[in-house]
């Protein structure tokens, strides 16, 4: 493993989560599973995926649907730092008539490809995208990264049950297990074993530590798994992770002394005006 590739995907994933606090101290925002999936982003946009930031539409580009649409903080913190907007935007989010709406949107966003928010719905247009994509003998892939309690939701396990059928091992589905919802997700109704789930469905399934570089990277440059199966690999993280005081909170707002905090705990340094 390349060592210094992982140490700057790292340094990635913090520059996300700076980002996605310092959105926290301007507006309401899902901080807790924006922080949970930052790793995972940062190896994807800055590793993983064919993607051009000056060309978004790029037909040869791969394909990311982010099902959990609530937690496009983190997904636009990348997108930024990308090059697709100017990463002053990003404390724009929720004003009006700003291109970082609270909820993922391919109309006002460059480099979002599909509009999420209402649950449930993301896998199953991955599957439509992946099964057009093998149609036209292309070779674009399509990454959906879902929250863990909306898979309590029938049509993620249609979309599943479709995807096997067709053996489309052009999709690879992220699960970003974090245990919560607005509450446990084990006492909200219960998915384990989520991995056999998966596994019966005829996906082949991998479990990671979502918040280490070198395992993610690892596991997503091997996808897909197997031939003629699509990969679903469940990513255990922590809600909140990176900033103690808000671990397990589904949604937080930063006044001053609680923003200069979690900054802290980032290591980013604070400038007073």
């Amino acid at each position: 493993m390349d060592k210094k590739l992982i140490s700057e995907l790292e340094e990635k994933a913090r520059q996300i989560r700076v980002h996605v606090v310092k959105i926290a101290g301007m507006s309401d925002c899902h901080t807790g599973g924006a922080l949970s999936i930052a790793d995972v982003t940062a190896a994807l946009y800055f590793h993983i995926m064919k993607v051009d930031p000056q060309n978004p539409k790029w037909e040869g580009r791969d394909y990311f649907i982010l099902s959990k649409g609530h937690t496009v903080p983190a997904v636009c913190a990348a997108l930024a730092m990308r090059g697709y907007f100017p990463e002053e935007v990003l404390v724009t989010h929720l004003e009006l008539d700003s291109i970082i709406p609270g909820h993922a949107c391919a109309r006002t966003t460059p480099g979002i490809d599909t509009s999420t928010g209402s649950l449930g719905h993301g896998l199953s247009i991955g599957v439509g995208a992946a099964l057009g994509i093998k149609m036209d003998e292309a070779h674009n892939r399509v990454f959906v990264l879902l929250g863990d309690g909306e898979l309590q939701e029938g049509s993620n396990w249609e979309a599943a049950m479709s995807a096997a059928h067709h053996k489309l091992n052009n999709l690879i589905a992220i699960v970003d297990r974090n245990m919560y919802q607005t509450g446990p997700t084990e006492r909200m109704m219960a998915l384990e074993p989520l991995a056999e789930k998966w596994k019966s469905f005829g996906w082949s399934v991998k479990t990671i530590d979502g918040h280490n570089m070198e395992e993610i990277v690892a596991t997503l440059e091997s996808a897909p798994f197997e031939k003629e199966r699509p990969s679903a690999i469940i990513s255990n993280t922590i809600k909140g992770k990176g900033v103690s005081f808000i671990m397990h909170h589904h949604m937080a707002r930063f006044n001053e002394e609680r923003l200069r905090a979690a900054l802290k705990e980032l290591g980013e340094p604070i400038r007073d005006a």
